[in-house]
């Protein structure tokens, strides 16, 4: 009985041992493969979303509401580029404006709205601390179709502000890649970059 409890913890010892082996090595693996990973991408350029490589390095935001500046300070914030006030000394001064309405998009056979668009505008422009032009005034347009019920008001305009926010955030994202073709805070005439503008009113995406 003594020789029989003595190889069964044996044993034991030895699968507490192989199973510790196995675990490191299944560590080990796990560390080299993403360190492999981390290569590959690093070696075709991939970058994290909001790892970008500005020009500025100390940017201020003029006339952002609330939300959008904290969205702004999120987004630069994989770089080594600060959201800073305009009184401490920026590289660069973006100044931002923005605009929303409601229009009626369709109506039903009682003439009743079925249907609303809901349109998002965002101006900006951004200058060097210097005052050097480095975007000239351009706009992002966006809007969303929005479905109606006198029986739902209130989900509505719940849904309705949800949109309103995405467009805001969509509207970020967009002025954020614009902002990354800055390649210089001095360009050459042949570096200025042209202001954009809407040619056209957006169609309305479906529903």
């Amino acid at each position: 009985m003594k020789i029989l409890e003595d190889v069964v913890s044996r044993k034991a010892v030895s699968l507490s041992s192989t199973n510790t082996k196995t675990k490191r090595a299944v560590s080990r693996c796990s560390i080299l493969t993403l360190a492999c990973s981390a290569v590959l991408l690093s070696a075709c350029g991939f970058q994290l979303r909001g790892q970008q490589d500005y020009a500025f390095k100390r940017l201020a935001v003029v006339g952002a509401p609330p939300e959008m500046l904290g969205r702004l300070q999120r987004v630069v914030g994989g770089s080594d580029t600060v959201v800073v006030k305009a009184s401490e000394q920026p590289d660069a001064i973006l100044s931002l404006t923005s605009a929303s309405g409601m229009k009626t998009l369709s109506l039903n056979a009682q003439g009743v709205v079925q249907e609303y668009e809901l349109d998002y505008s965002l101006g900006y422009s951004m200058v060097g601390a210097d005052g050097t032009v480095l975007i000239p005034l351009s706009t992002i347009s966006l809007n969303r179709a929005l479905t109606y019920s006198d029986q739902y008001t209130l989900a509505k305009g719940i849904e309705a502000q949800t949109l309103f926010r995405d467009m805001q955030f969509d509207a970020v994202d967009q002025l954020m890649r614009r902002l990354a073709v800055v390649r210089s805070l001095h360009p050459a005439p042949s570096e200025a970059l042209p202001g954009i503008l809407p040619r056209a009113p957006l169609p309305v995406p479906p529903l």
